[in-house]
């Protein structure tokens, strides 16, 4: 057998997985509104199969560390199974490095990284890939404390069909404003997290004035924080901010558990389920 038109084959069937990849996975630019540096921040979208009506969506939003394997490799795995994720880059515009050291976010730049919320869910709305009716946000640790500050606000609603925080820095919304869930609300945190402790969600769900019973909170025995961090020991960052000590410093562990991120899986997939599908 001639193994020249096999060859061949073999070298279209790469390039269309290449172009397949390429359309799956895109860098986008989302505009943002309010005033104020930044005009706009990047972001990259990962598509599933073109789904009639258009699919499911949720922008994802990074921690203090930026955008990592964790949440990238939560982006695909949404995608496979079949919602659009954006994930959202909130520190390259702004020119943030480090912002798990000592120096731990702040209130007012929380405040103004809120911003990037409402921009991801206008620009996934205006798709036409997808379903602008079924939005939802994600956040984790400091990322999933921003989607709360935001979705929580009593005055504004943020217009999206559910929201998800992972082990979120709850210590955001300790003072102002009682909390308000405006849609389904789903918190994952560690029992062992000394980062964003679970008693700083407990009592910031203590003083939810509306809507306590549209928010779900699973609590994993035996997690720290980043429990879906896999491959990575648990281990101890002494240099890390931490707002649930002292002056927001110092030190907290971090590391993957596997029955914590099991477990995790199948609430989110049942979350995502009953709340987007």
């Amino acid at each position: 057998m001639n193994g020249k038109p096999v060859i061949g084959l073999l070298a279209a069937l790469a390039a269309f997985a290449a172009l397949a990849d390429a359309r799956a996975q895109q860098h986008v630019r989302l505009p943002i509104a309010g005033g104020g540096p930044p005009a706009a921040i990047g972001g990259t979208l990962f598509r599933p199969a073109a789904v009639p009506g258009g699919a499911p969506a949720v922008a994802i939003f990074h921690g203090c560390g930026g955008i990592g394997v964790n949440i990238t490799r939560m982006a695909q795995r949404l995608s496979q199974r079949g919602l659009v994720a954006l994930l959202v880059d909130s520190f390259g515009a702004r020119g943030i490095v480090a912002a798990c050291t000592r120096n731990w976010p702040t209130l007012a730049q929380a405040t103004d990284r809120t911003r990037d919320i409402d921009a991801a869910v206008a620009w996934l709305k205006a798709q036409p890939y997808v379903a602008a009716d079924r939005v939802a946000v994600m956040g984790y640790s400091y990322g999933g404390g921003v989607v709360l500050l935001r979705a929580l606000r009593a005055d504004k609603a943020l217009d999206v069909r559910a929201v998800i925080a992972v082990y979120p820095d709850c210590g955001l919304l300790a003072g102002g404003a009682a909390p308000v869930a405006h849609q389904p609300v789903l918190m994952a945190m560690g029992e062992l997290d000394d980062w964003t402790p679970v008693r700083q969600c407990e009592a910031m769900l203590a003083r939810v004035a509306t809507g306590r019973d549209r928010i779900e909170t699973r609590i994993y025995p035996g997690a720290h924080h980043s429990f879906d961090a896999v491959g990575l020991p648990v281990t101890y960052l002494a240099t890390a901010g931490n707002r649930s000590k002292p002056n927001d410093c110092c030190g907290a562990h971090y590391g993957y558990h596997a029955p914590a991120y099991a477990r995790f899986l199948v609430d989110l997939d049942s979350f995502i389920d009953r709340r987007l599908r």
